[in-house]
């Protein structure tokens, strides 16, 4: 492609991403700073067109991009860039959070609230998780709720039961013992050591002892740390889409992948797995996705890492986003919570 091709492409991508309309030649050729003639940019539209970047959504319109257009378009926004900036009033925001759960649940609130687009946070599970605190609390019946927090702030819960009723009482002092005894372990050293406990025949002779190993033994098999996702932002993806014509039937037809996506939280954390496999940077346009259900969406993603583990921030929004936008603010966000990570 020749100079003056890419910065037409340029120039129509973003006015489409701007208006949500076609591009027409006339409007290029007063806009683009080329000095071109309307005819000079038909040509140069209908060599873009063969080349697969623009398309006619009908015979007497402009123009739009495809997903390989905006390929080109953001490759040209990577390529000339500038140092992602900090984000100080985010960071502010961020640094309230009490814990890792809470920080990247923030941080998918603050994506989707600058982005204007569906935002998440995924941080991978770690095997080497070490127990910071166990909880059992008494629920109705004989159904008990075992709490696990692991060190850096990650929460799990099960609801499990014990076919015999405990008071709260009872569960406490089973909680101290497990605490008193395992803490600092990983998660899988206490699983190991609370089995082997509960082979040694001296414990049956203790209450507490066998209750409190039984509660661990049960609840730590059910509530292994696993990939957390979380994701914010729907109500403003459906905002953007609904006040252009263009983008009602994607709306209609289209948001219900999505939102069943994130209702059904293992199937969005597959795809964005499959699709981030790389650190720093990556985007994914519509059908480079591996899934076609995802094709009228785009990906921007930035990996964070907590100590040994790498984890993604991003966003989700249809094709015709701002990409610039998006990128800026991932990156930063991602930067953010990395030092914050490394601080905590």
């Amino acid at each position: 492609m020749t100079d003056r091709e890419h910065r037409i492409l340029a120039r129509l991508v973003g006015e489409y991403i701007e208006q949500g309309e076609p591009v027409s030649s006339a409007w290029l050729a007063e806009n683009s700073t080329l000095g071109l003639s309307s005819a000079t940019v038909r040509h140069i539209l209908a060599h873009l067109e063969q080349q697969g970047l623009v398309r006619q959504p009908h015979t007497s319109s402009g123009r739009i991009p495809t997903d390989s257009g905006y390929r080109l378009y953001v490759d040209l926004l990577l390529r000339t860039r500038r140092k992602t900036r900090t984000l100080p009033e985010i960071e502010a925001r961020l640094r309230r959070s009490g814990t890792v759960t809470d920080l990247l649940e923030h941080a998918s609130q603050e994506l989707s609230r600058a982005a204007h687009q569906v935002g998440f946070a995924l941080a991978p599970a770690s095997p080497a998780a070490r127990l910071q605190h166990i909880d059992f609390v008494s629920l109705e019946g004989t159904r008990v709720l075992v709490i696990v927090v692991a060190a850096g702030g990650q929460i799990t819960h099960k609801v499990i039961d014990t076919e015999t009723r405990c008071d709260s009482t009872k569960l406490t002092e089973a909680a101290n013992y497990i605490n008193a005894e395992f803490t600092g372990l990983t998660l899988p050293e206490v699983r190991a050591a609370v089995e082997e406990r509960m082979r040694e025949e001296r414990l049956l002779y203790d209450e507490l002892m066998q209750r409190a190993l039984s509660l661990a033994q049960t609840g730590l098999s059910q509530v292994a740390p696993g990939d957390t996702l979380h994701v914010q932002g729907a109500s403003l993806l459906v905002e953007g889409l609904t006040g252009n014509l263009n983008d009602r039937e994607f709306t209609v037809e289209t948001l219900r992948t999505l939102f069943r996506m994130i209702e059904e939280k293992d199937q969005l954390v597959e795809l964005l797995s499959r699709s981030i496999d790389a650190s720093g940077l990556t985007i994914v346009i519509g059908s480079e996705h591996t899934s076609p259900d995802f094709y009228p969406f785009s990906l921007v993603a930035s990996t964070f890492q907590d100590g040994d583990r790498t984890g993604t921030v991003g966003v989700i929004g249809p094709t015709r986003m701002r990409y610039q936008r998006a990128i800026s603010v991932v990156d930063g966000v991602s930067q953010t919570v990395t030092r914050l990570l490394e601080g905590q």
